[in-house]
């Protein structure tokens, strides 16, 4: 049994630093591209995406109330839904998620670290910074486990530097009545829902908090009432930086300068030298995102190989004592999908295979709808008693069920979201053939 140790500020706090990371400062533009850039429809937005982050979270927590198992979302839908779909989803986070968004990360890394040095900021030179620092946080991870956690740390603090300065600058100094006047026709509901997958990228990570469960003190009181602080508070942060870099750089420059609007935003504060500054804590608040998505990806082969869910589960389990228990063959499935996904990247910026997106869009809608079996698990954990909270265990998963069919209604906007949910049925189904053909080996 784990020690309680944290308390419900720490719970709070080691959510909101979770969840807020890369996304907000290279989505920005994105959320305004879909919203004609509408400052309010945006804020619609954001408000209205956070309801699949916090009836999401409240759901789930009530599946990490039951049990004392590591292991996050597969633990659930192993325990709670059915192994297949636990198998499906573990197939799914491996092959698909983590990987991709760890490189487009990695990648928007590279195109500031472009800016900040001088270099020409051709795909090659993005690529090849991004692929570089991707390898080089795996390597750090694989070799030091605790050297990986002190990153992580270090660069939650740093990423809010950046993010608060701007959002209380441009709410101050910056002009909040024009860039709400700006375009001030709504470009309908279309539009708006297409907007809510950047936002969605943005909020990732919030299910990661409730493996943090059976840590917190008075975890039954606790948990929910994090469940609820932790994403009004991020919520809150990126209304304010959204609209506080809308303020001060305005829609029409960030929709014409795309990622670089930060690096503007930050030269008209602080000048040539503290904006170098501030790019330089965005770039390693980039890379903590991707740190945070390697450390999660890179261990989760293993949790399916001890459950004879993926192939060769010899090789996935086995720990190198010399490196702290740390097992290698898994981190090696996260290195392969990493370097596939990274040439699958290059080549669809390149020959602009993917016009107005990018992969990490593959996997961050249908990652929603994946989730919908387990707030209905839920609902039944609750008509059996074992949930006795009917809020929490009939509204909420209702209301997160209708947050993931808006994330999900949000991808169809995309004329590009029948390629990803093929991509995404072909691995599931892969997963489901896998576990069909070896259920007597499999440990339920």
């Amino acid at each position: 049994m784990k020690e309680r140790k944290y308390n419900l500020l720490t719970a709070v706090a080691m959510i909101v630093g979770i969840v807020i990371g890369s996304g907000i400062f290279f989505k920005s533009d994105n959320v305004l591209a879909f919203t004609g850039g509408n400052v309010r429809d945006g804020v619609i937005v954001f408000c209205v995406a956070a309801i699949a982050i916090i009836f999401g979270s409240l759901s789930l927590s009530q599946l990490a109330l039951l049990t004392d198992e590591p292991g996050g979302l597969l633990t659930y839908a192993n325990e709670f839904s059915s192994p297949k779909l636990a198998c499906a989803l573990g197939w799914f986070e491996s092959f698909l998620y983590y990987p991709t968004l760890a490189v487009v990360v990695s990648w928007v890394a590279g195109v500031y670290a472009c800016g900040l040095f001088g270099w020409e900021g051709t795909l090659t030179n993005q690529m090849l910074f991004g692929g570089a620092a991707m390898i080089l946080l795996w390597v750090m991870n694989v070799l030091s486990a605790k050297l990986g956690g002190l990153f992580q740390s270090a660069a939650f603090l740093i990423k809010l530097i950046p993010l608060v300065l701007i959002a209380v600058a441009g709410l101050i100094w910056g002009d909040v009545p024009a860039a709400f006047l700006a375009n001030p026709t709504s470009v309908g509901a279309a539009g708006l829902f297409a907007a809510i997958v950047p936002i969605a990228f943005a909020f990732d990570g919030w299910v990661i908090a409730t493996s943090i469960c059976g840590e917190i003190k008075d975890s039954k009181k606790n948990l929910p009432r994090a469940m609820i602080l932790s994403p009004i508070m991020i919520l809150a942060v990126y209304v304010a930086y959204f609209v506080g870099i809308s303020a001060l750089v305005g829609p029409e420059q960030i929709l014409a300068l795309g990622d670089a609007h930060v690096e503007m935003a930050a030269t008209t504060l602080f000048g040539p030298i503290g904006a170098k500054l501030m790019v330089i804590f965005v770039i390693i608040s980039v890379l903590g995102t991707s740190n945070g998505l390697i450390l999660g990806g890179m261990r989760l082969p293993y949790a399916l190989g001890l459950r004879g869910m993926m192939p060769a589960k010899d090789y996935l389990t086995k720990e190198n004592e010399k490196l702290g228990g740390m097992p290698v063959g898994s981190t090696v499935v996260m290195l392969v999908g990493m370097l596939f996904w990274w040439c699958v990247h290059f080549l669809s910026m390149k020959f602009d295979l993917l016009p107005g997106s990018d992969i990490s869009e593959i996997a961050i809608v249908v990652h929603y709808l994946l989730f919908i079996p387990l707030y209905l698990s839920v609902i039944k954990l609750c008509k059996q008693g074992r949930i006795t909270n009917k809020f929490y265990g009939y509204v909420s998963p209702v209301l997160a069920c209708v947050g993931s069919l808006i994330v999900l209604i949000g991808g169809f906007q995309n004329k590009l979201f029948p390629l990803y949910l093929v991509i995404c049925a072909i691995v599931v189904i892969a997963a489901l053939v896998f576990f069909h053909k070896n259920r007597e080996n499999i440990n339920k």
